[in-house]
């Protein structure tokens, strides 16, 4: 069998260039001061992130309990309803 070093470093490359292109640079507003940046993220977006857990996270949540309660009082029924002889 045949080892194909060409195609593995085709592969790194483009691997290496998507890299480079795709990612983002985090830049703390030149003071260098990474943990002031993202303490400014954190409060611009807690409004966003609390309406979205209310709005969307808890009802979802609820809806999931509430399922899991009326099965479990369905299979607590049938555990306990009588047997009919045919």
């Amino acid at each position: 069998m045949k080892f194909n070093y060409k195609k593995i470093a085709l592969v790194v490359l483009m691997v290496a260039v998507l890299t480079c292109m795709l990612s983002v640079s985090a830049f703390a507003a030149g003071t260098g001061d990474v943990a002031g940046a993202v303490e400014d993220t954190w409060g611009a977006a807690k409004g966003q992130i609390k309406q979205v857990v209310n709005n969307v996270v808890f009802p979802v949540i609820d809806l999931v309990l509430a399922v899991l309660f009326f099965v479990k009082v369905a299979t607590a029924y049938l555990d306990c309803a009588p047997v009919k002889a045919l």
